[in-house]
């Protein structure tokens, strides 16, 4: 089911992202929307859509403008003046294609074009709920979301000072949790979800979210390059605040077994299969 949602989402992705002119910027665009990965975004979206009652057709807009909007922290997160990455899922970032302004702009595109794709595709959505979708996907998406999570990221990088648990929990929660919480609430609220399940849909982003970031944390000394398709070690090498520099490796395994249990759970009223694939699926990967 995992691998049909993922053709799924990158067949509609393609067909969303046409090339256009100018050329360059569409081809930068699709260049890192449309690099194979898990998709875990719009997965969740559509399956948060599905367990909940609705139709996931209605969700797959919404579920591929937040996939465009991940690309978009992607590409830029990877500009030399942020994380200056030379590598995504394993092929040379977008900067390294097709240089710096290019890749801003192509970043800045994704960001005005995901939410077209909402507005002009979701046609049984009912205007309350598509105005809700489009409010969360600006506020998670902008400065009161990941935004916010990469400056106080780059605010805290070589700064022992700023090496605080405040700043720690202000950084997981929104450079990586506030997208899993749009895609999650986003499925919810199109299944037109009550508020009783709508906040434990939330709650559920809330803490795979941790979890996800948690897991990355360990994986950027654990893993290598082959598996993650990206630099690893640059963390501890630029003395980012993670939860394994506060913590340590032991901690920090502890704590993201404490979550994923939490996880499952909360999959316990769900019964998903998707939900224990992922979740299996990160345990592998940290070796838990």
């Amino acid at each position: 089911m995992l691998n049909d949602y993922i053709k799924l989402i990158d067949k509609n992705l393609e067909n969303y992202l046409t090339a256009e002119y100018p050329n360059d910027l569409f081809k930068s665009m699709r260049y890192t929307v449309l690099l194979e990965g898990k998709r875990l975004r719009p997965v969740l979206c559509l399956e948060f859509c599905k367990i909940l009652g609705g139709n996931i057709e209605d969700a797959i807009p919404t579920a591929c403008a937040v996939e465009m909007l991940h690309a978009q922290t992607l590409i830029h997160d990877d500009l030399p003046c942020m994380d200056n990455d030379d590598f995504r899922r394993g092929k040379p970032s977008n900067h390294k294609v097709f240089g710096a302004a290019v890749a801003t702009l192509a970043g800045d595109a994704l960001l005005t074009f995901a939410p077209q794709i909402i507005l002009k595709n979701s046609k049984n959505l009912k205007p309350e709920t598509l105005l809700a979708v489009l409010d969360d996907f600006f506020t998670f998406g902008g400065a009161r979301g990941v935004i916010a999570g990469q400056v106080i990221d780059i605010k805290c990088e070589g700064n022992k000072s700023a090496h605080t648990e405040k700043n720690l929990e202000y950084i997981h929660k929104h450079k990586t949790g506030d997208l899993f919480r749009l895609a999650i609430r986003s499925g919810a609220r199109i299944a037109g979800a009550d508020k009783e399940n709508f906040e434990k849909a939330d709650d559920f982003a809330q803490t795979f979210g941790l979890a996800f970031q948690i897991a990355d944390d360990i994986l950027d000394v654990t893993s290598n390059f082959e598996e993650m398709g990206k630099t690893l070690g640059k963390d501890a090498a630029a003395d980012k605040l993670t939860y394994v520099s506060v913590y340590g490796i032991d901690n920090a395994k502890c704590k993201l077994l404490s979550l994923l249990e939490k996880c499952d759970n909360m999959n316990e009223d769900y019964n998903s299969e998707v939900l224990d694939e992922i979740l299996k699926g990160i345990r592998k990967r940290v070796n838990l």
